[in-house]
Parts: C-alpha cells; sequence; structure tokens
C-alpha cells in the first residue's frame, strides 16, 4: 500500500496522466454547456478549448511516452506554455466581460461565416481578439464566470506541468 502511496505521489507519468484526464474532465463540461444548457460559445472560448485539448495533448504524449530527465522537462515546459497560452486568452476573456458597456467590442459575424469567407490570418485574429458577444456573462459560480475558472484551471495545469521537471525520480521508469 505504501508503495501505491509513494508511486502515486511521486510518478511524473501519472501526473502527467491526471493532468490529461482535467483536460478531458473540462472540455466535457465545455460540451455540457453547449449542448445541454444551449450555451453557445464565443469566438474567445472556442479558442480556450483549442489550449484545453492542446495541453491535454501534451500531457497524454507524456504520460504514454514516460521519458526520461529531459524528456519530461521537455514535456513540462512544453505544456506550461500551451497552458499559460489559454490562460492569456482567458484572462483576455475576463477582461472583456469587465469591461463598460460603451467599451465593449461591437459583435462579428458568426464564426461559421468568418471560416468560410475570411482568410485564416483574420479568423484566428477575431477568435483570439473576441467580440461583443464574449462579454455577456451566461454562468457563475460563486460570483466568478466560465472563463475566470478556465483561467484557474490553466494556471493549475500550467503548475502542475511545471512541477514535473522536479517531480521526475530515476524510479519513475
Amino acid at each position: 500500500m505504501l508503495k501505491l502511496l509513494i508511486l502515486l505521489i511521486f510518478n511524473s507519468r501519472i501526473w502527467f496522466f491526471l493532468g490529461f484526464l482535467g483536460c478531458v474532465f473540462l472540455l466535457s463540461m465545455g460540451a455540457y454547456f453547449q449542448f445541454v444548457g444551449g450555451l453557445d460559445p464565443c469566438p474567445l472560448c472556442i479558442s480556450q478549448r483549442i489550449a484545453i485539448l492542446l495541453t491535454g495533448l501534451v500531457f497524454l504524449s507524456a504520460a504514454i511516452h514516460n521519458p526520461g530527465q529531459s524528456g519530461v522537462t521537455i514535456y513540462g515546459i512544453l505544456g506550461a506554455v500551451t497552458a499559460l497560452c489559454g490562460a492569456t486568452i482567458s484572462t483576455r476573456h475576463v477582461w472583456i466581460q469587465h469591461l463598460p458597456p460603451d467599451k465593449v467590442p461591437e459583435c462579428g459575424p458568426g464564426l461559421e461565416y468568418v471560416l468560410q469567407n475570411f482568410p485564416l490570418f483574420e479568423t484566428v485574429k477575431l477568435m483570439l481578439s473576441g467580440t461583443g458577444d464574449c462579454a455577456k456573462v451566461d454562468w457563475t459560480l460563486l460570483g466568478f464566470s466560465m472563463p475566470a475558472w478556465t483561467l484557474l484551471a490553466f494556471l493549475m495545469l500550467a503548475t502542475l506541468s511545471l512541477l514535473q521537471i522536479w517531480n521526475y525520480k530515476e524510479a519513475d521508469r
């Protein structure tokens, strides 16, 4: 029993897999709110989902690969970078939600229209800058909006990822 506990505490492979499961949970919640709750995601929400997906793929790759110290360092940094990119998007989203109504960006065309009629660079720019739709707060928990909770999740994922650099033990292999 103690050996299992020590394995859970110190094995970076398990922690990367748990980070992956956290990303799956976040994506599942986004799908639930969209398809069951009827909340359509704005461009920034979709960008955050992409960042969660990329972070989860890094974590899954690390868990499957089970690399040595240098690989754990690379995966740790890569996981932190993808999570911090997502945190940046979430920060912008929270900022837009806290703007005075007269400062909120105008609503643009729907994402489907933009994907079909605009160049890729313009579409990415729109997805990362946000529109007036991004200022709506449709859901809160304990007074915090969904982007605020997503920001917290990204910061936790980045921390988890970076901690694996120092968590690696030769016995992990």
